[in-house]
């Protein structure tokens, strides 16, 4: 076993767990809050496997990534706080 794919482990278990939080979450902020630190762990276990195969193009579809996981937390959290209004 090599140590990319036992980091890749651990990001997956700790996936499933932000994944049973997000389902039970108590409140839409713990949902919300789960779901950007998936996103996190989706990005990381990118950038792992991009280290682990020497495959760059990973790393920027890594990067896209990134940039919509920020643009959809930011709008679903907007659209909690205005109370479901799309003004």
């Amino acid at each position: 076993m090599t140590l990319y794919t036992i980091i890749l482990t651990i990001i997956g278990v700790f996936a499933a767990a932000d994944i049973f939080k997000m389902i039970k979450g108590p409140t839409i902020f713990d949902r919300l809050l789960s779901f950007n630190i998936l996103s996190s762990k989706v990005v990381m276990a990118m950038v792992v496997y991009a280290l682990a195969t020497s495959q760059s193009y990973m790393l920027d579809i890594a990067i896209t990534y990134t940039l919509l996981s920020f643009v959809s937390t930011v709008l679903i959290a907007r659209f909690v706080r205005t109370q479901g209004t799309l003004s």
